[in-house]
């Protein structure tokens, strides 16, 4: 019987019988429904994987083999077979626990009509007729801006008439309003042949793929023909083509022109989502680029989601790039294609392009959440830290105490209050330490934790829902003991952070907690340590600058508080007035009042000699 999954017993048998090839496998619910589709190189140790004891189960992927109670399987010949039958699954079927790519909408094609004379449109309707479909475009400002340029380019015509040979013998039609804008070159009434027509939309797909270079050097090639056989004004007509194809590209162009037919993606994650940028270069220009984001079901990993989002991108765009430009390469390969990670270079600075397109893409829609739940994000991260600490509630409230002092001098201890996360700095208190005496921390954390919440107490004021602990065991425990004589304990949820390997100590518990470095938890709590520490040691500075005016420097008669804190000022120490000479310290203080001060010292020394 497998702890986690009570149905283990009847899926003992299956896992144990699951060939070690290549295939993918399907984990169904006690309903029958589809749970998550995933491929294998070897079927029975991915499978068994899930099942192993030894194996640490994440939150969710704990509840996912928790559920299941029926697993099926499929085996293919190759790896790529099992990608593009679980690529092809998970669309068909949306399992709750696949990654999905998130796009809301559906993205525009240009069509190549299957037909005498082709027309050349946009459309959201990909239909199996024999025309030619290339995108999709995920900015409909792309697309028009290239169907634009075309019809600059080149006259075609915009109607749906049927032109076949037949009917255009028979007179069928006539020439409309655009032939006479010149908009069309009449194929309708035989006026313009359909071989010629052909070769301009050959030269089209050209373009649309992006080979502008190739279209650019046969023109070139054409108007120099025209002009050695005096043909001007078609030469003229050539040259309009080539000037507005050179502006395009001028404007496309973002790297070295060398760089041909390479897809390009970057990806950025938080812990809920992961966001991947797809750009597709073609001669040194941009065609294409597309930001989606991908919810994450299982934990997965960067590797995992980036691997996902180049399979799932270079396919449902077309992509025929045999080189992709990655940040880091992803775990598994697809053949025919060839990782880069650059280093330096345009290949670096397209993959930064790729980057920042990325970070803009999730900022807008984080602001665009934050217009429509202005306290989503704060929400996220308390259910996030009730989580992960173990919390009955969500903690809104939270104090964190810091102890500073210079070899039990001057001992201090600070408190910072956060409210929802961010701090609220007029709740912030200082603490002098008044019943210890000596380097004693834990006695001061005693000390300073009762007092606190023995105010609160009197006063009748909301606890917090969270303490937080700046130390380790020894602070924790010295903290608890107040909140014992105070009957507060268990009432509020406290704990220690030690600085060394930031682990998280809970009462009563001897192993320390570890958070993901990355958690938004722990980075919340980090931030109540720093600013507990910062707070406590600007305070601490001022008591011991205080203290050591008044203990020293105010001995002198004649000197003040004004005067002794110019010369520390100056001098930075004690130590260093003693050495001061006359001049020196009548620069700070005056004449008089630094002959006092130099005089005391001297004093001092010959008496010590």
């Amino acid at each position: 019987m497998n702890p986690v999954n009570k149905y283990y017993d009847q899926l003992e048998p299956v896992i144990k019988t699951l060939p070690g090839k290549p295939g993918i496998y399907q984990f169904f619910d006690k309903e029958g429904k589809i749970l998550y589709v995933g491929k294998a190189k070897d079927l029975k140790k991915r499978v068994t994987s899930y099942f192993n004891k030894d194996t640490a189960l994440s939150g969710k992927l704990y509840v996912l083999v928790k559920k299941i109670a029926e697993i099926r399987h499929i085996i293919v010949d190759t790896e790529l077979d099992a990608l593009l039958l679980e690529n092809n699954l998970i669309k068909k079927y949306q399992p709750r626990y696949n990654v999905m790519l998130k796009d809301d909408k559906t993205f525009p094609w240009i069509c190549i009509k299957n037909e005498p004379f082709p027309r050349v449109f946009p459309t959201r309707n990909v239909l199996h007729d024999g025309s030619e479909y290339f995108g999709p475009y995920a900015s409909v400002r792309m697309m028009n801006t290239l169907l634009d340029l075309i019809r600059q380019l080149y006259p075609l015509r915009t109607c749906k008439l049927s032109l076949t040979q037949e009917n255009i013998k028979k007179k069928k039609f006539k020439v409309c309003l655009e032939y006479h804008l010149g908009n069309c070159l009449g194929p309708c009434e035989a006026l313009q042949a359909e071989d010629e027509y052909n070769k301009t939309i050959r030269e089209i797909k050209e373009i649309i793929k992006g080979n502008i270079s190739s279209v650019i050097g046969q023109l070139r090639k054409l108007m120099k023909e025209y002009a050695e056989t005096l043909q001007f004004e078609r030469a003229q007509v050539v040259k309009e083509r080539l000037e507005l194809l050179e502006k395009y590209q001028s404007k496309s162009t973002v790297v070295n022109p060398k760089i041909d037919n390479v897809d390009v993606f970057s990806i950025i994650t938080d812990p809920e989502a992961g966001y991947v940028n797809y750009i597709r270069v073609v001669n040194g220009a941009i065609v294409q680029s597309h930001t989606v984001k991908i919810k994450k079901k299982l934990d997965e990993t960067r590797e995992e989601l980036l691997f996902h989002a180049v399979f799932e991108l270079h396919t449902r765009f077309e992509s025929t790039a045999k080189e992709v430009i990655v940040p880091f390469e992803p775990d598994e390969i697809i053949p025919g294609i060839t990782y880069t990670v650059p280093q330096r270079g345009d290949k670096k600075q397209l993959l930064e392009l790729s980057e920042r397109n990325c970070k803009y893409y999730k900022l807008e829609k984080e602001k665009q959440l934050e217009l429509v739940d202005p306290d989503r994000h704060t929400n996220r991260i308390m259910a996030r830290m009730k989580k992960d600490l173990r919390m009955k509630e969500e903690p809104r409230h939270i104090e964190c105490f810091d102890n500073s002092n210079t070899q039990g001098d001057y001992p201090v201890s600070a408190m910072v209050c956060f409210k929802n996360g961010k701090p609220d700095k007029k709740e912030y208190r200082h603490f002098n330490i008044k019943t210890v005496e000596g380097p004693n921390d834990f006695a001061s954390m005693e000390e300073v934790i009762y007092r606190r919440y023995k105010r609160l107490l009197v006063e009748e004021k909301p606890l917090p829902h969270l303490i937080v602990i700046d130390g380790g065991k020894g602070q924790l425990s010295s903290a608890i003991k107040s909140l014992e004589k105070l009957d507060l304990r268990g009432k509020i949820t406290i704990i220690g952070i030690a600085k060394k390997l930031e682990e998280i100590y809970y009462p009563g518990d001897s192993l320390p907690m570890y958070l993901d470095k990355k958690s938004e938890t722990l980075k919340v709590i980090q931030y109540l340590r720093d600013e507990a520490h910062r707070f406590g040691i600007t305070h601490h500075r001022k008591k011991m600058e205080k203290g050591t005016i008044k203990s020293v420097l105010t001995e002198i008669e004649g000197i003040g508080y004004n005067n002794a804190q110019k010369l520390l000022w100056k001098f930075k120490s004690i130590k260093n007035i003693r050495k001061a000479p006359l001049e020196a310290l009548q620069e700070t203080v005056g004449k008089s009042k630094g002959k006092i001060v130099f005089d005391f010292f001297q004093k001092e020394l010959n008496s010590q000699s």
